[in-house]
């Protein structure tokens, strides 16, 4: 059986497009709260600008570059962009449809109304949006020209400009050629402005880029102008760095960062109705193609609606915010350390508070029993309480060790800043390792103890962002069992100092053997089936696109292994393949929270093991990577971990099913006598186990009474 068919895999990057378009779905259901939905159109823009700054332009680079090997599902590079461009063209499309005419016309019958064109404002409107231009913008703006003295300016990556044609006011038929300039809306001043309220009550909005074409006459007073229209850029931001020949990694990211700014240009979104002189201008200066132009019919780069979803005053179009809680096993006076020598603690965020991961490191900065703190850092929050915690750790005398991972992708810059911050509290800071991400998730807490040295750790799935936490969903586990704490150790030596051990007692790390661990574990499940008995396996993770893993599975399932997959984003997997994938089910959740967590499950006969972990079935986590995946001992923890397993897979609300023909649908709710969103029930639960702060309640299902706190509307 020929497992490797082009056929048999679906192509990772229009996997990925299929993922934001679910995301999508959201932003046009009309059953959710309306400003939820703008919320999620805003994350489709923002996911599609990535996703053309990094995968797109890794596709271009590859066919400058003239490499023309296929990829799993039998494409080329130049056959990948053909297709993504299509299908990109259509989402857009679809973007903007929604935009208009769904979310305009109910923003407008709620009382908010967003002028779209300064041409349709009111005497009255035309006399604040003037004063307005004057007084705050104006003085911002540079207006930039280009002429046989002055080159086309540089246009950064991802600013949102207009363009305009212009010529000079002197009359003289000779004079009457027309010059370029352009102007940057600027990023510093709000994007949203507030008109006076209308006597009906109604807000207003106007975007400044409309104010700014309004009065963009001022900026060329000498000349006249012909036409103004918004433009955006989109550049390859993929940075390519040598570290072999990178003397100093820090100095050669701050460089590449710098160059990111004026990469390629691979997207370029123009006004729908722009002059066609203008717009050939841009094409020829940008060297696009016309595959490459998107032609927008509404404002340029919807991210605005973030902002927007920010407003106050419409509390009833948003879904009540929720409190993560506390955790029951840590509810008492007992220092951290004294309740996980109690028994490992197992953290579900954001359902649970991330205050006692804080907690772990703020605590073991000031006891003076901790000796020693080791941390690794992808990425971190702005205003980051972990990053001030370890800093006071070394400024009070203990090792601290800190393994900061420069090549996180859009967090190069603000993880340079904590890094020097971090050294020059006198903290001990590596650099990750040469050729590798470091992306696990692992803190180390070595303190001394009466009884001798003991090692408390937290493992994670998810980064140690505070800010995040409370938008991801994330498993995390505290423990001081000594084998894991041995290799803590052993984690940290070898990122710091090259050096392996000679055995590991419980983690799995890659790219050392996590590969051939997962290999193996799916195939266990496969021998259990050939061998009459059952076999199950549950996965859960952002995405699976590897094909050993993925061949693996094919195999498992003919076999007769019943393999329920949740993966979040892309999924390269088919199901439904004859004799191959028929017993594989994938869903993808998508809803208030962004699911995250990695969790792993194998019946093994009845021995049930489940592991947790930073990994997904990518081959850049398996192979490219320093990942942690830890399996769960303590029976309790097992049963906790399952229970959340269990309940996305009965979720019937924000389940999305993948279908045999590479689609998603959701789940049929007709004739359901009880609705499940999974979420939505980890909250309610999350706050009754708070109420009374003992194991958490596993022995019952509780079903949330309606479609609960969230499930009108991510």
């Amino acid at each position: 059986m020929d497992l490797k068919k082009a056929e048999y895999y679906t192509n990772r990057e229009l996997s990925w497009l299929g993922f934001n378009n679910r995301i999508l779905g959201e932003a046009r259901d009309a059953s959710l709260p309306l400003f939820e939905r703008l919320k999620f159109l805003s994350i489709t823009a923002s996911n599609l600008d990535e996703f053309f700054m990094i995968r797109v332009a890794s596709l271009k680079d590859m066919v400058h570059a003239g490499y023309t090997k296929k990829d799993i599902s039998g494409m080329t590079a130049s056959e990948q962009l053909k297709k993504i461009l299509k299908e990109t063209h259509e989402l857009v499309d679809l973007q903007y449809s929604t935009y208009n005419r769904s979310l305009i016309p109910a923003l407008k019958k709620r009382g908010l109304k967003i002028i779209s064109e300064h041409e349709s404002l009111s005497e009255e409107q035309k006399k604040f949006v003037d004063a307005y231009f004057e007084e705050n913008v104006y003085p911002v703006l540079t207006p930039m020209a280009m002429d046989s003295s002055r080159p086309f300016p540089l246009i950064r990556n991802k600013t949102l400009n207009i363009g305009a044609l212009i010529c000079r006011k002197d009359g003289k038929e000779k004079h009457k050629t027309l010059d370029f300039a352009t102007v940057q809306v600027p990023s510093v001043l709000p994007r949203i402005v507030e008109l006076p309220e209308g006597k009906d009550g109604e807000k207003r909005v106007i975007l400044l880029e409309e104010i700014i074409e309004r009065n963009i006459g001022q900026l060329f007073l000498s000349y006249d102008v012909v036409c103004a229209h918004p433009y955006r850029v989109m550049r390859n931001a993929d940075l390519s760095i040598d570290e072999d020949e990178a003397e100093d990694l820090l100095k050669e990211i701050q460089k590449q960062l710098k160059k990111r700014q004026w990469g390629e240009v691979i997207r370029l979104e123009i006004e729908g109705k722009i002059d066609k002189r203008l717009l050939d201008i841009l094409k020829e200066e940008f060297a696009v193609k016309d595959s490459d132009v998107f032609e927008i019919g509404g404002p340029l780069d919807l991210t605005f609606l973030m902002k927007l979803y920010g407003m106050e005053g419409f509390e009833d179009c948003k879904v009540k915010k929720y409190i993560p809680q506390p955790v029951p096993a840590l509810m008492n006076d007992d220092s951290i350390f004294a309740n996980i020598r109690k028994g490992d603690i197992l953290l579900h965020h954001p359902y649970m508070t991330f205050d006692p991961v804080v907690d772990f490191v703020k605590q073991a900065a000031k006891d003076p029993n901790v000796l020693a703190i080791k941390q690794t850092l992808y990425r971190v929050s702005g205003n980051s309480p972990i990053i001030a915690a370890l800093a006071q750790a070394a400024e009070n005398g203990k090792q601290v060790s800190v393994l900061v991972e420069l090549k996180a992708r859009f967090d190069e810059e603000n993880n340079i800043i904590w890094a020097k911050k971090l050294e020059k509290a006198g903290c001990h800071v590596i650099y990750g390792l040469v050729g590798l991400k470091t992306h696990s998730k692992i803190t180390l807490v070595v303190r001394r103890e009466e009884d001798g040295i003991r090692r408390y750790v937290h493992l994670g799935t998810g980064n140690y962002n505070d800010s995040t936490a409370k938008l991801y969903t994330d498993c995390g586990l505290l423990t001081c069992a000594e084998p894991i704490g041995e290799d803590a150790t052993a984690v940290f030596n070898m990122l710091s100092g090259y050096s392996e051990p000679k055995h590991w007692n419980d983690l799995i790390v890659a790219p050392i053997w996590l590969r051939k661990r997962f290999l193996r574990l799916i195939e266990r499940e496969k021998n259990w089936a050939l061998a009459g008995k059952e076999a199950h396996i549950i996965a859960k993770m952002n995405s699976l696109c590897d094909r050993e893993i993925i061949e693996a599975l094919y195999a498992a399932s003919a076999a007769g292994v019943k393999i329920e997959l949740i993966i979040r984003g892309i999924c390269c997997l088919k199901v439904g393949i004859p004799h191959i994938s028929e017993n594989i089910s994938v869903r993808s959740i998508v809803g208030n929270f962004l699911e995250h967590a990695r969790i792993f499950y194998f019946y093994n006969d009845g021995a049930e093991e489940l592991y947790m972990g930073s990994a997904d079935w990518m081959p850049r986590n398996l192979d490219k990577r320093v990942e942690i995946v830890f399996p769960l001992k303590d029976e309790k923890i097992k049963q906790q971990a399952k229970h959340i397993l269990d309940i996305q897979l009965a979720d019937n609300l924000k389940a999305h099913i993948l279908q045999p023909d590479g689609s998603y649908e959701k789940i049929d709710k007709r004739g359901k006598k009880t609705l499940i969103c999974a979420q939505d029930y980890f909250c309610e639960e999350a706050v009754k186990n708070a109420k009374q702060p003992t194991d958490p309640v596993l022995d019952h299902v509780f079903i949330p009474a309606e479609a609960g706190i969230f499930s009108d509307r991510d």
